[in-house]
């Protein structure tokens, strides 16, 4: 399984140079011009899971973005227990 840090770079390597961070009612918010868009209007081009080895509660997910602005970028968040409500929501947006 690929490292987190190690799947970050490669997508930075893409052109994914943003970072989306979750928001309230499932949307994000652009790293690249500070735009809240809606998770369903977001293209997921690329998504990795990570699990921790010695504990399944380790779990998060990495998305590569499309956003509606046109900024590329990485959605990461927690999943299982440790998630916040906003990532729980912007993942269901995301997943459709």
């Amino acid at each position: 399984m690929e490292p987190m840090l190690q799947a970050i770079d490669r997508l930075r390597a893409r052109g994914y140079g943003f970072d989306l961070v979750a928001v309230p009612r499932g949307r994000l918010r652009c790293g690249g011009c500070g735009m809240v868009i809606n998770a369903r209007d977001a293209i997921v081009a690329e998504t990795v899971r990570f699990e921790g080895v010695s504990n399944p509660d380790d779990q998060a997910i990495l998305s590569a973005i499309i956003a509606p602005c046109g900024h590329r970028g990485l959605f990461s968040a927690a999943y299982g227990v440790y998630a916040s409500i906003d990532d729980v929501d912007v993942l269901h947006g995301l997943i459709r």
